[in-house]
């Protein structure tokens, strides 16, 4: 018996999404839609109380759109996130 026979998981494959990524998010899109993206994102978790560490979530999602992540555009990010849409 293989230690794999009982591993229900799906193997990853090139055709797998292993992050979150909205459709076209990082080859359509530019710099400016990439970050309201993650401005809509963050604030839909915030308003949902789905956010342990705000500051975090947004370096997170920098990163993972491919953006810059500094501390200045953490604090940039948090503050359009914290306003009104």
């Amino acid at each position: 018996m293989s230690d794999n026979q009982n591993d229900d998981r799906p193997t990853p494959t090139a055709d797998t999404q292993d992050a979150p990524v909205q459709e076209g998010s990082l080859t359509d899109a530019g710099d400016g839609e990439r970050l309201e993206g993650v401005v809509e994102q963050v604030r839909a978790d915030a308003l949902l109380g789905h956010v342990d560490d705000l500051p975090q979530m947004v370096r997170d999602r920098l990163e993972q759109a491919a953006l810059p992540a500094s501390q200045n555009d953490v604090d940039a990010v948090l503050s359009a996130v914290q306003s009104t849409p």
